[in-house]
């Protein structure tokens, strides 16, 4: 059987990298997947290339700033598949850096806003139609600079808000854990996808070195010897929505390649 046969799974902030490859492990574990994003052209995009027929996705333009917007997204998930199995809440503003003397708080209120209160919008609304189903799952990403900066980068603001989601959720796994509702969150360190990519050309091209340089000198800290990609990832948070994870709840989960050990 399918991991996520007769599922239909909530993934958020679906672009060109995890989100992506979220959507595209769910219909490839038998599941059906509601995609939603800020921009309706790549939720088309990401639809037509994970499921051609149309058969096993449907998406909304969704900012999950946005209580009914979130609320039109369940709504579509109930009115194409019959309700909602489980979340995997990927949207989130990543691409601020600075740290704290250099801030502009204005913005840090902002990235709290879509990152922490964003998430926890989008889980309320998922959760009446988890109930209705006998239970549900909710996948969190998260991110290891919350617990271990890192020094090529610094974003403080989305780590600290990162890490404000990770303590939220082992409140809200007691709060909906009667409903036979588990929450839990998958950690990435380093994960190789179109973020990464041109963080490593990018930086290849400032020192006039050759990109595997770049990338090999991220790889030298894993214990395994290569990055963990987009679809490790994805692959942890399809495993975390379905019923094989039914007795795990409260935890975050590294995917690391071995990078930080806890």
């Amino acid at each position: 059987m399918s991991l996520l046969a007769g599922k239909t799974v909530v993934v958020t902030g679906v672009g060109a990298g995890l989100g992506h490859q979220v959507a595209a492990a769910v219909v490839r574990d038998g599941g059906n997947a509601v995609l939603g994003a800020r921009t309706e052209d790549r939720l088309r995009q990401c639809a037509a290339e994970v499921d051609p027929d149309g058969t096993r996705t449907a998406y909304r333009a969704t900012d999950i700033t946005d209580e009914g917007q979130c609320a039109a997204l369940v709504a579509l998930a109930r009115e194409r598949f019959g309700g909602v199995d489980a979340l995997v809440q990927v949207a989130a503003w990543d691409s601020y850096f600075g740290g704290v003397e250099d801030a502009d708080f204005a913005t840090w209120q902002q990235i709290v806003d879509i990152n922490l209160l964003g998430t926890l919008r989008m889980t309320r609304a998922c959760l009446p139609g988890m109930r209705e189903r006998g239970g549900g799952s909710v996948v969190f990403i998260g991110t290891q600079s919350a617990v271990a900066a890192a020094s090529e980068v610094r974003q403080t603001a989305y780590s600290a808000s990162k890490g404000a989601l990770t303590s939220a959720m082992y409140s809200l796994a007691r709060e909906v854990g009667p409903d036979r509702i588990r929450v839990n969150t998958v950690v990435p360190g380093w994960m190789y996808g179109p973020a990464v990519r041109a963080f490593v050309t990018f930086t290849a091209r400032s020192e006039g070195v050759a990109e595997e340089v770049v990338l090999a000198r991220l790889t030298e800290r894993m214990a395994l010897p290569e990055l963990a990609t987009d679809g490790d990832v994805a692959d942890m948070a399809a495993f975390l929505a379905s019923d094989r994870a039914r007795a795990i709840t409260g935890q975050s989960l590294l995917v690391n390649a071995g990078e930080l050990m806890r």
